[in-house]
């Protein structure tokens, strides 16, 4: 009696070799907004979570104390240089009474000291009103990067100081962002010779249990050292993220497209089987017998294997109900369903 078996026709294309491993989401920058100066939180101007650009202004500290540090350093500017301008004219005197021999040369030199003391001063009090000026400045708390705005530390009100260590903010920069991951150190090889020949390789993040892609991305660098207790070795991936799927230390799988094997000898993996003598299947002939076929399997992706050795384009091989089957069974074949390959054709 035939027996009733699964088949699929074997095909020719493009195979990806891919290499997995593990990772965790990492932000490309991480900044947390700190005032520069004391005083009093006055406002907040953002939303939590909201998204900002480097440059928004997103919190003021009181101005008015260093408004008056500033009239204060004016002040004293414009009195110095009433001064200054006393010394020079008594300079100018001094230098036409020396050259009429009406007073002493040490006189006029004390009176050189004197401006030039002066004009040091005017110096000081240039630097104040810059400083205070830079304090007016660190008033308006700006943010350093584009990012995401977390929860706020800080609620208006407060007196802040530049040496808190929560801060007032932390701003992460999601777009783009990294993915670290590690991969055996056996991989190095295969992906060093790509960099090298200056090849950009495509990176895939997935969920937790594979179901669902959750980006595309491309190999942004390698570690410089192997880690001993492990035998991997840390990647980075960048992401462009724009529809906002991967968070910062979000656990990803990661899948590195190293390359494409083109014009293969393609079967759906059901169909590879592993015994004692090797890697075998089960080739359906014209007389509808099946044949013990020894074969070598290349890349196994998705549903799919290639055969690089002992199967031909075309060849018919049995996907369901080998367990039942030994060379030379007779055969009689389901219709063969149409492929879903997860691969390229």
């Amino acid at each position: 009696m035939s027996i009733p078996v699964g088949v699929a026709t074997a095909w020719r294309g493009d195979i990806p070799v891919y290499l997995d491993g593990l990772g965790s989401v990492t932000a490309l920058y991480t900044t947390t907004v700190r005032t520069r100066v004391d005083g009093q939180l006055m406002g907040i101007y953002y939303r939590e979570g909201q998204q900002v650009t480097a440059g928004d202004l997103i919190a003021e500290i009181d101005p008015r104390p260093f408004q008056v540090q500033l009239e204060q350093a004016e002040g004293q500017m414009a009195r110095d240089q009433a001064l200054l301008a006393n010394a020079r004219l008594d300079l100018e005197r001094y230098r036409t009474l020396v050259t009429q021999d009406a007073i002493p040369t040490q006189v006029l030199d004390t009176q050189v000291a004197t401006v030039r003391q002066a004009e040091a001063t005017i110096k000081t009090d240039q630097a104040a009103i810059d400083n205070a000026k830079l304090q007016l400045v660190y008033c308006r708390i700006t943010a350093p990067i584009s990012g995401v705005i977390g929860l706020r530390q800080v609620d208006p009100g407060n007196i802040v100081h530049a040496i808190d260590s929560t801060g007032l903010v932390v701003i992460t920069q999601v777009q783009p962002i990294t993915v670290v991951f590690t991969l055996p150190e056996d991989s190095l090889p295969a992906v060093v010779g790509k960099l090298r020949a200056g090849a950009r390789l495509a990176v895939e993040a997935y969920n937790r249990d594979k179901s669902r892609k959750l980006a595309s991305g491309h190999l942004l660098a390698i570690d410089n050292a192997i880690d001993t207790s492990t035998g991997t070795l840390r990647l980075k991936a960048e992401f462009e993220n724009r529809n906002s799927s991967l968070f910062p230390n979000q656990f990803v799988n990661v899948r590195l497209l190293v390359e494409t094997m083109h014009d293969q000898v393609i079967v759906p993996s059901a169909s590879v089987q592993r015994g004692s003598q090797g890697t075998y299947l089960y080739v359906v002939k014209h007389d509808s017998t099946v044949e013990f076929r020894l074969v070598t399997p290349g890349v196994t992706e998705g549903t799919d294997t290639s055969i690089t050795k002992g199967l031909q384009e075309g060849e018919i091989v049995v996907t369901d109900g080998t367990d039942k089957l030994q060379p030379g069974s007779m055969v009689a074949p389901k219709p063969e369903p149409t492929r879903r390959s997860s691969i390229s054709k």
